[in-house]
């Protein structure tokens, strides 16, 4: 015999509050179900992989170069969701470009370029560039957990060498057999301490000592800070013992060369050039020319002088003899 649960129970129950009952019964069936499942799913953990190669980044800053580099990363996703990942990059002072935001796959991995730039001319040094990923959503929602994940490079400013010659004197007159000290200037342009060698062109000495001059170089290599005073270099000439009657031009050609560019496979060279005038030999107190129109013009009056003496002479022979 088949009881109803209003008998079981005892009372007497309306139509609504029977509703409601199977409606709470419905729900507390729905729960038990569902509960197991929920505890079956785990719950999504964010995580992040960053790398970066080159982890060294040389840039040249010389004149003429495009000062920048760059480097390429790759972000990994070990997870099984799509993951937004926030990209920062610290530079320590020079301008950078990377994406702001990546969006990775699940087990999928994605490349990106951070370029970084420097100032054109900068001293040589190494400053860290500093790269950082960071999960912001994982499917869509925030992460329940701080992933992330950074690369710290080196940026190695580059040296370049630059040399500026400057002379003191660019003309000088000198008379035969003396003694001079000409000065140049040479400046350290580039962005290093750097040594110089200095000296006379082959040419130009040979030049020179087969004219007669004697050629005496102090010191052939000095070293020179960046971008300060110049270094003064001498080179001693005695010119030559016998000049002649006329004058002479002479070309004395000075150079200074960068010893850091010969030892990285490119010699810098610049030189400049002086002018030597040595006089002739003349008669004190006269000039070529001045002097050789003094002769000629005391010679026209000598020989008017002559002629002069000639026509009275004749004049008085005349007047002696009359009828002749």
């Amino acid at each position: 015999m088949c009881l109803s649960w209003p008998s079981l129970l005892g009372v007497t129950v309306s139509p609504l509050k029977r509703s409601m009952f199977l409606f709470a019964l419905y729900m507390c069936s729905i729960l038990l179900v569902a509960t197991p499942v929920a505890a079956q799913t785990p719950t999504p953990t964010a995580a992040i992989s960053l790398t970066c190669a080159p982890n060294n980044i040389d840039i040249q800053v010389n004149p003429g170069a495009i000062p920048s580099g760059y480097t390429t990363c790759t972000l990994e996703n070990p997870t099984s969701w799509i993951e937004k990942v926030a990209i920062m990059v610290t530079s320590d002072g020079m301008a950078t470009a990377s994406p702001g935001n990546m969006y990775v796959g699940g087990g999928a991995e994605v490349d990106f370029q951070v370029s970084v730039r420097a100032d054109p001319y900068m001293d040589v040094q190494a400053r860290q560039l500093t790269i950082s990923a960071t999960v912001q959503e994982i499917n869509g929602v925030p992460p329940l957990n701080q992933a992330d994940s950074t690369n710290t490079l080196i940026v190695n400013i580059e040296q370049y060498s630059l040399v500026q010659v400057e002379a003191v004197e660019p003309f000088v007159q000198l008379m035969p057999k003396v003694d001079k000290n000409f000065e140049f200037k040479v400046y350290n342009l580039g962005n290093q301490v750097d040594f110089m060698k200095v000296g006379i062109t082959d040419a130009s000495r040979k030049s020179l000592e087969d004219a007669g001059f004697t050629i005496n170089l102090p010191a052939v290599k000095v070293q020179l800070e960046s971008k300060v005073a110049p270094q003064k270099v001498r080179v001693m000439i005695r010119t030559p013992k016998n000049q002649g009657w006329t004058d002479a031009y002479h070309v004395l050609d000075f150079y200074a060369e960068s010893d850091f560019a010969c030892q990285n496979g490119g010699c810098m060279r610049e030189s400049q050039m002086i002018t030597i005038y040595v006089r002739g030999v003349y008669l004190p107190g006269f000039e070529v020319i001045p002097a050789l129109s003094m002769l000629v013009l005391a010679a026209a009056v000598v020989g008017r002088r002559l002629n002069a003496d000639e026509e009275e002479g004749i004049s008085e022979w005349r007047e002696c003899a009359p009828g002749l």
